[in-house]
């Protein structure tokens, strides 16, 4: 039987009382609507990816923006990939000698991906204090250790994951999930940069591999594609297809750029006008910006700016890749002379010439592929960590050195550490491998607006779990946004109806850290 001989029922097959609620909440979210267009709360989103992404309104996306209140110039990450231990780092536990060679039968969750637990197993590298603070470093980093009072150590870092992927990404985005702007992105958004003929945010891979996860770690996400980060070759080219062609001189590399940047601007205002192709260039109104109907066209902006910035980095970047200019003796500070060294010292040193420079973010991976080509210890943690520390040690510990000696030091902040931590315990009888513990590990801050030689926070007397202080992910990229002269709940970036930040709803500075 049809709906309309069916008393109270309309013939969309709800009841009155239905339609009529249904109807009636329409209309009250057309009122909504018209008071939040009044306040312009739609507007928002015009402005992040149109005014701040496209530089209409003579502004460059990557200007120079002033902070929320004083703060560092420069960041480095020292991203080691695969997670370090932390009881054989920067965490000791003398409980673990006592208790060496015996079965676990505590509480604290162990292990992960159903990788059998062994017995615990004490740290094989020796813990000395250092400098006037006596801070505790182990014997894997003797030329970071000169450097102790300098550090802080954040002992009870705890993460939401166990797996690489999703740790590398919540490290670097605040997020486990794909898609979300990394810190290098929010940086270059909040502040962004000090020289236009290089990137804001430059990317520094392991010769190996990169991190699980890829280009996911240093993305934009949904900000405008002129934030994301710019993958640097440590060696060569900084860039590939950097070079001009041969034959092709100046004069006609200009010409030629000019003549595609203003095609591809007309092509721009047609879109974002609604245009057809076949329109004149006449109903361009002059260029200004309309309606758009093509949705989020950063990335065409994206591309146009790029264009420009490969035609000055040609010049710029070859320069600051040249290592030839370094005195012998910056050469070998840094470990250039050894092979086992080369690579991360070759790294580190273009990172202090990139921030003389004026790039805002430099992140440096060391460890890539997977398993013992990366900090991830799983079959013998000990020989894994003495190679892994012995190729990044002594150019972290000449960074820094380097960055006092060239007053660098009080506007560049350090960040050292990877996507969680590691076991107390083996993986099994005999075998000196460490699981994954995203429970409790370390990181350390150095540099502009820290204050080092302090050890904040603790993890358990075994080392499982972060038990005095707890630092989560989001409260170190607040710290870290904080010592950069950024207040982390007014970095917000609107998308798609919510103001959007790197710490989301959680976050609060480590106070502890800021001198």
């Amino acid at each position: 039987m049809s709906s309309r001989f069916i008393p109270n029922v309309t013939p969309c097959g709800k009841t009155r009382r239905e339609f009529l609620w249904e109807v009636g909440g329409g209309f009250a979210g057309l009122g909504l609507i018209d008071l939040l267009s009044r306040d312009e709360f739609f507007a928002k989103d015009a402005r992040a990816n149109d005014v701040a992404a496209s530089g209409e309104a003579g502004m460059h996306p990557l200007a120079p923006k002033a902070p929320h209140f004083g703060g560092a110039k420069h960041c480095i990450s020292l991203f080691m990939n695969g997670a370090p231990s932390q009881v054989d780092t920067f965490d000791p536990k003398p409980m673990l000698d006592k208790f060496h060679g015996t079965a676990y039968s505590g509480k604290a969750k162990v292990g992960s991906n159903g990788r059998p637990i062994g017995y615990l197993m004490k740290s094989p590298f020796p813990f000395r204090p250092h400098g006037e603070s006596g801070l505790p470093i182990s014997s894997l980093f003797p030329h970071t250790a000169k450097h102790a009072d300098d550090i802080c150590v954040i002992r009870s870092m705890h993460a939401d994951t166990a797996a690489h992927a999703s740790g590398c990404l919540q490290m670097n985005t605040g997020s486990v999930l794909i898609g979300k702007p990394s810190l290098g992105a929010w940086l270059s958004y909040g502040l962004g940069t000090e020289n236009a003929n290089l990137p804001s945010f430059v990317v520094m891979t392991d010769p190996r591999g990169g991190p699980i996860g890829s280009a996911s770690n240093w993305t934009g996400g949904f900000m405008p594609a002129a934030y994301q980060g710019t993958l640097f070759r440590s060696q060569g080219s900084p860039l590939l297809d950097l070079a001009t062609p041969a034959g092709v001189s100046d004069r006609t590399q200009r010409r030629s750029l000019d003549l595609l940047g203003e095609l591809n601007r007309e092509h721009l205002a047609r879109r974002r006008l609604g245009l057809r192709p076949d329109l004149p260039s006449s109903s361009l109104k002059d260029g200004r910006v309309g309606n758009p109907t093509y949705g989020n066209d950063s990335e065409l902006v994206a591309r146009i700016l790029s264009y420009e910035l490969a035609y000055q980095m040609q010049t710029t970047a070859a320069d600051v890749v040249d290592l030839s200019q370094e005195t012998r003796q910056t050469q070998e500070m840094y470990g250039l002379d050894d092979a086992r060294t080369a690579d991360f010292g070759r790294k580190c040193l273009i990172a202090r010439r990139l921030i003389e420079r004026g790039v805002r973010f430099i992140q440096l991976y060391s460890g890539g592929g997977h398993i013992e080509d990366t900090w991830d210890g799983h079959t013998n943690c000990i020989s894994n960590h003495i190679q892994h520390a012995g190729e990044t040690d002594q150019a972290i510990g000449a960074l820094m050195t380097d960055l006092k000696q060239r007053g660098l030091w009080d506007e560049t902040l350090l960040v050292w550490g990877g996507e969680f931590g590691r076991t107390p315990t083996s993986e099994g009888v005999n075998k000196p491998g460490r699981d994954h513990d995203w429970h409790g590990f370390s990181m350390w801050l150095a540099g502009a607006g820290t204050r080092g030689g302090q050890a904040i926070g603790a993890t358990d007397e075994l080392g499982f779990a972060a038990v005095d202080e707890p630092c989560h992910v989001s409260d170190l990229h607040a710290t870290i946004l904080h010592l950069m002269g950024l207040d982390h709940e007014r970095l917000t970036f609107f998308y798609k109806g919510l103001e959007e930040r790197i710490t989301g709803t959680r976050g609060n500075v480590v106070t502890k850290a800021i001198a």
